[in-house]
């Protein structure tokens, strides 16, 4: 029979699956209180780095719904459970894991689809969902700006031909000059 402590922390966990886009399992073996502080801040406000027991967190993510991280549930497990931007997220336990060797990505899931350390590491490698919208937002000037310009191309050509025109009637209208009888 479940004690009362352990269904409110699989309710709690479950209630943050249930909240993330996404979700990255690692192992924290080794890393001090100090460092795993320093964890959490690095990941910034879109993301909880959360230290659980595994048999917990296979109930909570199977109550929500989540499949595959069964196989990363095991030893010392923490998992960063992300509400904002994935990549960012991703390069924070990435970064902080090139700095600190004793932190492993194990794997995670993104949106309900199961990922490997490896495909994490190559979102990892993504670009942030604002700079991807930026260049999405001048690609799309810069093809607007060619439509206007290909637009206009044949009323300049129009207004040059026609003030050509005119400065030539006026060049030559203004050497003759009215007929000698």
């Amino acid at each position: 029979m479940a004690t009362p402590d352990k269904s409110a922390a699989v309710a709690e966990i479950k209630q943050k699956f249930e909240n993330s886009n996404a979700a990255v399992v690692t192992a924290y073996t080794g890393l001090t209180v100090a460092q795993l502080k320093n964890l959490r801040r690095s990941l910034g406000e879109n993301a909880q780095y959360r230290v659980s027991k595994n048999t917990l967190t296979k109930i909570a993510a199977s109550e929500a719904g989540v499949t595959g991280l069964d196989e990363y549930l095991q030893g010392s497990t923490a998992v960063a459970f992300v509400t904002g931007d994935p990549v960012e997220a991703a390069k924070g336990l990435r970064d902080f894991a090139k700095e600190h060797p004793a932190l492993v990505i194990k794997g995670g899931f993104l949106e309900g689809k199961a990922l490997s350390a490896e495909e994490i590491n190559k979102l990892a490698d993504l670009e942030s969902r604002e700079v991807l919208l930026a260049k999405l937002a001048g690609g799309m000037k810069a093809s607007m700006a060619k439509a206007a310009a290909t637009f206009q191309a044949p009323l300049l050509k129009f207004a040059r031909t026609t003030d050509a025109l005119r400065s030539k009637v006026e060049q030559g209208g203004a050497g003759e000059s009215a007929p000698a009888e």
